[in-house]
């Protein structure tokens, strides 16, 4: 009877002891934390307005504070904004070449030179040239050039008046026929010896230190403040025994002759400081015709 009682007892202990068990387990699996999720994180993206290291393209491990795993994510680089820069358009001007001369025929105090007459430059600088143009006016093209005294140009007998006032003359040199401004041509007379002239004019033999300033005394003896003449050296001085120097002065307004060319000569004086006048040989530049040498 002790015995059945004692071994009931372990029975009814054991199986308590089971029941506990059990109720422990599950109380301890539903004590348990929920599982933990995984959590995605981007890193973070550079501010583009910034100006620091620049962002990489390698991937970021990003531990979170609630969990050891680790995802790996890869860092974004900011976008590139294209900005195209459009300049404004150029208006490019295209001016059409000149075929027709404006103004009118001739009509100028000054005749057109007849076919064939003779006339030389004059009032050009010895260091320039006098363009011949393929029409009347500085719009047309230079098609050659002329030298300051060159001679032996031949008139053609065509002019042309532009309503600057400025007149051209159509002539024809070293084969070429073109216009050229008639200021700038004449018809030449005769050279005359008109020292004399000049040493009476002027009260006595000029000196100067130079030729230049030698020939610019002779000059103003035939220049016309009143008229606005123009005095131009259109042969450069040169001194070897002699000095020389060629002076052309014109715009004289008159009617019969227009201006002179005056070839200078000058002799060094005894001191070695200068030259005195020697001889002045003057070409006239006849505005109308000329006749035996002679400006009618």
């Amino acid at each position: 009877m002790f015995r059945e009682t004692m071994r009931l007892r372990c029975t009814v202990t054991r199986c308590m002891s089971v029941a506990v068990a059990t109720l422990l387990v599950a109380g301890i699996a539903g004590c348990a934390p929920p599982p933990q999720s995984v959590t995605s994180t981007k890193a973070p993206v550079p501010d583009s307005s910034t100006t620091g290291a620049p962002s990489s393209t390698e991937p970021t491990t990003v531990r979170t504070t609630s969990s050891t795993v680790s995802t790996t994510t890869a860092a974004t680089t900011p976008d590139v904004v294209d900005t195209t820069t459009i300049a404004p358009p150029v208006t490019v001007t295209t001016m059409s070449p000149v075929t027709e001369p404006i103004g009118e025929s001739y009509d100028f105090w000054v005749p057109v030179p007849s076919e064939g007459a003779i006339l030389g430059v004059v009032g050009v600088r010895h260091d320039d040239m006098l363009n011949v143009r393929s029409g009347p006016g500085v719009t047309f093209a230079v098609i050659a050039t002329l030298e300051p005294t060159q001679m032996g140009i031949a008139g053609t007998g065509e002019g042309w008046q532009l309503p600057s006032g400025s007149a051209w003359w159509k002539v024809e040199a070293d084969g070429v026929a073109g216009w050229a401004n008639q200021q700038f041509l004449s018809r030449l007379g005769d050279a005359d010896d008109l020292t004399s002239f000049v040493v009476t004019r002027l009260g006595g033999i000029p000196v100067a230190e130079t030729m230049l300033d030698l020939g610019l005394i002779v000059a103003n003896t035939f220049a016309d403040v009143d008229s606005g003449s123009n005095v131009v050296v259109s042969v450069a001085p040169t001194v070897v025994d002699l000095g020389e120097v060629t002076y052309d002065v014109v715009g004289l307004g008159d009617d019969s002759v227009g201006g002179y060319r005056l070839h200078i000569f000058g002799q060094p004086t005894d001191s070695g400081g200068g030259f005195s006048l020697m001889a002045v040989e003057a070409t006239t530049m006849c505005q109308r015709a000329v006749s035996s040498g002679l400006c009618v």
